[in-house]
């Protein structure tokens, strides 16, 4: 499961899948998300991801939050952008087995401070990350990973941050941008979905030929095939369930009724769970529907429909698409 914490942040990315609106009233309580995490696991939940609507390193209830999963037994992994992170809390961290995925858009300073919407974020980044690593990530009971989202900004230097990651024993996650939220008054942002395809060729040739690693190339993450609707859901900060975070689809709040009962009524859960059969359109028959369903997320804000095919896609023609909207190149 993945659970949204603070809906504050520090920075003010321009292709923010939240938006502009970050601060939300009436939030989870302390014991409202052991609550909720205790259910997951009683659902058989093994992994929980801290996620926000900001940045979770700024809700207060984190720690106490990390020692709870950590005593369940439970794996955790945190996103974050880092900025916050010092010595005393990267140890924290390690001591409480956390994976950590950190934002890491750039390697140069000018670019990624612009990605971030504040000047000084390459520097604050760059410093957690040291203390994380000072900590003792990455190994292979703390593995350390880093965010990259593809835009056109930094779309040269992906095969370089790629390398980089890598050769550090770093986790590489590099994905789409998401057309909600902030990305949709930034057009410039979107790269070509040509140029996309041939990003993840590259970084697929440079896995194979550099690295020993084999993967087909398929949106949105590089490396990676997007799993989540097959057993997940998110958790938001006032106690919402929806499949996604790019999913604005509220189908209950644990406050009024038990996790196991949302997911089993929702109609959204159940076709999402069995995508490999409900998909619609072009993805249904690509050749690699066994393993690859695109991006819900793109989905649902683009086309209007979570089950039709990934508009972002660059095995599906334009033509073969029922509508287009907001994003799509």
């Amino acid at each position: 499961m993945e659970v949204e914490l603070a809906s504050r942040c520090n920075l003010n990315c321009p292709y923010c899948y939240t938006g502009k609106n970050l601060f939300r009233e009436n939030e989870l309580e302390r014991e409202e998300l052991f609550d909720a995490i205790s259910q997951a696991k009683a659902l058989g939940a093994r992994k929980i991801f801290y996620i926000g609507a900001g940045e979770p390193t700024m809700d207060l209830k984190l720690r106490d939050i990390i020692y709870y999963v950590h005593k369940l037994g439970l794996e955790h992994v945190l996103f974050t952008n880092a900025t916050l992170i010092n010595a005393e809390l990267a140890h924290f961290l390690y001591e409480h087995s956390v994976a950590v995925i950190v934002k890491h858009i750039s390697m140069k300073e000018d670019v990624c401070d612009r990605l971030a919407g504040c000047r000084g974020a390459y520097a604050s980044m760059q410093r957690g990350l040291k203390y994380l690593r000072e900590a003792g990530y990455p190994n292979s009971r703390h593995p350390l990973g880093i965010e990259a989202v593809i835009c056109s900004y930094n779309l040269e230097e992906i095969p370089l941050l790629w390398r980089w990651a890598r050769n550090n024993k770093i986790i590489p996650y590099v994905e789409c941008l998401t057309c909600k939220g902030s990305a949709t008054d930034y057009q410039e942002l979107f790269p070509s979905k040509e140029t996309v395809k041939n990003l993840f060729q590259e970084l697929s040739r440079i896995d194979k030929d550099e690295f020993g690693v084999s993967w087909r190339p398929c949106p949105p993450i590089a490396g990676f095939f997007c799993k989540r609707h097959l057993y997940s859901c998110t958790l938001n900060s006032q106690g919402f369930i929806q499949p996604c975070v790019g999913i604005d689809m509220q189908i209950g709040n644990i406050r009024t009724e038990k996790l196991a009962l949302i997911i089993r009524k929702s109609t959204v859960m159940r076709e999402l769970s069995q995508i490999r059969t409900s998909i619609k359109g072009p993805c249904k028959t690509c050749e690699d529907h066994e393993h690859c369903y695109g991006c819900r997320g793109n989905a649902y804000n683009i086309m209007g429909d979570y089950l039709a095919s990934d508009p972002m896609c660059w095995r599906i023609k334009d033509e073969d698409l029922i509508s287009s909207a907001g994003c799509k190149k």
